[in-house]
C-alpha cells in the first residue's frame, strides 16, 4: 500500500510520541576553542588601530610622567603601570563595551541558542581581546626602559603578568557589560574602570594619601603592576613576585566567574 504526502498521520489512542533526540551538548574547551577563533577574527579587523591607540597612550603617559619623576622606585610603578594599562584599555574598557552592545543589540541571543557552555562564550571573548595586548605591552615596556633607563631582563616576567592581568581585568570588563541595564552605561562603566587603572596604577603608590592606596590594593591589576615592577630591582624579591602573581590569579578566576554568572543571567531575560 502506498501513502500521499496528503495522507494524515493515523496515531493509535493512547500511544505516546518519544521526544527527538537532541543534538549533544558541546565540550567545555571545543566550544572555547571555537568561540575564540571566531572572536579572533572579528577583532582582526580593528587590530592595528586597537594596538596603535592603546601604545600611544600608555607611551605619552610615560612622557609626561618623565618630567616629574627621574628615577628609583617612582620610574619603576610608571613603567609597569604604563604598560599593564594597555591591558586594562583592552580587557576591562573594551570588553564592558563589547558585552554591553552585544546585549543590547540582541546578540546574547544567538549565543543562547547554541549548545555551549557560557563559561566558554566569556572566556573566548575575553581570551581573543586579550591576545591583541602582548605585544603593545611589549613595546610600552621597552619604551618605558630606555626612556627611564631601566634593566629590561626582568621583560620575561611579562609572559606571566599579562594573561593573569588581562583574565582579572577581562572577566571585571565582561561582567560589568553584561550586569548594566543599559549599552551607555556598559560603555561609562568601562572608561571609570581603565581611569582607575591609569590613576591607581601608574601613579607611584609614595605620592598617594593613604586612603587612595588601600583602593588601590581593591583593584585587581594592581598586583600584576607590583610584580612587574619588582622585576626591575637589581636582587628581586621572587617570593613575593610570586605571591602577587598567584593573588592577580585567585582575582582573575573570581572575575570571570562572575561574569560567567552575570552571562546566565543576562541570556534568560
Amino acid at each position: 500500500m502506498t501513502t500521499t504526502a496528503g495522507d494524515a498521520v493515523r496515531v493509535p489512542a493512547g500511544a505516546v510520541c518519544a521526544p527527538a533526540d537532541l543534538a549533544p551538548k558541546a565540550r567545555f574547551f571545543p566550544a572555547l576553542a571555537a568561540v575564540y577563533r571566531a572572536q579572533l577574527s572579528r577583532a582582526r579587523v580593528a587590530r592595528i588601530p586597537l594596538l596603535f591607540v592603546a601604545t600611544f597612550q600608555s607611551v605619552g603617559i610615560m612622557i609626561l610622567m618623565r618630567g616629574v619623576v627621574d628615577g628609583g622606585s617612582e620610574a619603576r610603578a610608571v613603567v609597569a603601570g604604563s604598560s599593564v594599562l594597555v591591558v586594562a584599555f583592552v580587557a576591562l574598557n573594551l570588553l564592558a563595551q563589547y558585552f554591553g552592545q552585544l546585549r543590547a543589540g540582541g546578540g546574547l541571543d544567538h549565543y543562547a541558542t547554541l549548545p555551549v557552555p557560557p563559561a566558554s562564550v566569556v572566556l573566548g571573548a575575553a581570551a581573543a581581546y586579550a591576545s591583541f595586548t602582548l605585544p603593545g605591552t611589549l613595546v610600552t615596556a621597552v619604551f618605558g626602559c630606555v626612556l627611564f633607563g631601566l634593566p629590561m631582563g626582568g621583560l620575561w616576567i611579562l609572559a606571566a603578568v599579562v594573561p593573569l592581568a588581562g583574565a582579572a581585568l577581562a572577566g571585571l570588563g565582561a561582567a560589568l557589560g553584561l550586569l548594566a541595564p543599559r549599552q551607555e552605561l556598559a560603555t561609562l562603566a568601562g572608561q571609570l574602570g581603565m581611569s582607575a587603572a591609569l590613576l591607581l596604577g601608574v601613579l607611584p603608590p609614595e605620592r598617594m594619601p593613604e586612603v587612595i592606596v588601600w583602593a588601590r590594593d581593591l583593584l585587581p591589576s594592581t598586583y600584576g603592576v607590583e610584580a612587574f615592577a619588582r622585576t626591575f630591582a637589581a636582587d628581586p624579591d621572587w617570593a613575593v613576585v610570586l605571591l602577587d602573581l598567584g593573588v592577580c590569579a585567585a582575582v582573575g578566576v573570581l572575575s570571570l566567574a562572575l561574569a560567567t554568572w552575570a552571562y546566565r543571567r543576562a541570556a534568560v531575560r
